[in-house]
């Protein structure tokens, strides 16, 4: 038996501030929008590199205020990145770890907490 990859639901309650978080400030790409019709919650998918997230506003999907990791090869130039540009709503920092990691924790609008890390998963 192979797993393979997960993909994490994380809940939004607004399409134009989740957006502005994932598209505008840590530069996911758009990947599809699903809405079963127009004034319904939207469902999408945001992705950078190797980094896979669904985000939907439908109530029965998930609960907001998940936490997740994501694992980076560096997370100091991604940090300069985001600080560079002065988002009203995070100044995420780093942080050395006990087991050596640097991680980066980012709440989204809706109270998802990713923190993005140098850990090795293997």
């Amino acid at each position: 038996m192979k797993f393979g990859n997960t993909t994490p639901i994380l809940r939004s309650f607004d399409e134009a501030k989740a957006k502005e978080f994932y598209l505008d400030f840590l530069e996911f790409n758009l990947d599809w929008e699903h809405r079963f019709e127009e004034g319904l919650p939207l469902y999408m998918q945001v992705s950078k590199d190797g980094c896979v997230l669904h985000i939907s506003e439908h109530h029965g999907d998930c609960s907001p205020g998940a936490a997740l990791r994501i694992q980076v090869d560096d997370v100091e130039p991604y940090h300069k990145l985001l600080l560079g540009k002065n988002y009203g709503y995070a100044r995420p920092g780093v942080q050395e770890m006990p087991w050596g990691s640097k991680d980066m924790a980012i709440s989204d609008p809706f109270g998802n907490r990713l923190v993005f890390t140098s850990a090795i998963i293997s």
